[in-house]
């Protein structure tokens, strides 16, 4: 029987990916060093990231630990009817690229509380992001923490603490 753990063809592709992916970013790092940079940089990168960096950005920012665990366990409960909820996230991305975004970028807003302080006032934006900052760290994180340990600890046959130290890093 064969187990299910990494071996070295895994951890090649692995290091290809990270190669690829770190190689990238050091040259849109060097191309734009000598730029001064603000806020706005940082967001939005000048402009200056290609549609399918811009696209799997996207994709990487939403999916995580919680999906690949959940979706999977939820997948193999219910079936296929699962996939639903990530058909609709697809459609609702395509949606807020067509009408949502260019009225962002007409009125320079890169963030949601830029957004509130422009729309209410600085209050409820420091609120929204006081929030949000907080719902991140003690749900998110540390599901995504956990979450994320416990599938690389299953598939790689490391200590769980080692790789929640590991993904913290």
């Amino acid at each position: 029987m064969k187990n299910n753990l990494l071996d070295a063809k895994d951890y090649i592709v692995f290091l290809i990916y990270f190669v690829i992916v770190a190689a990238y970013g050091l040259y849109i790092y060097n191309k734009k060093k000598s730029v001064k940079r603000d806020s706005k940089d940082y967001f939005l990168a000048e402009g200056s990231l290609t549609w399918w960096a811009i696209g799997a950005s996207l994709i990487a920012s939403n999916i995580s630990a919680e999906q690949f665990i959940g979706m999977s366990g939820s997948g193999f409960k219910m079936g296929l009817a699962i996939a639903t909820y990530e058909w609709m996230g697809a459609l609702t991305l395509v949606i807020v690229a067509v009408f949502f975004i260019p009225v962002y970028l007409k009125n320079k807003i890169a963030t949601m509380p830029q957004f509130l302080s422009q729309r209410y006032n600085g209050t409820v934006a420091m609120i929204m992001a006081v929030f949000w900052l907080l719902l991140y760290v003690v749900v998110n994180l540390t599901s995504i923490l956990y979450l994320g340990a416990l599938a690389v600890s299953s598939i790689s046959g490391f200590n769980l603490e080692l790789c929640m130290y590991a993904i913290a890093v």
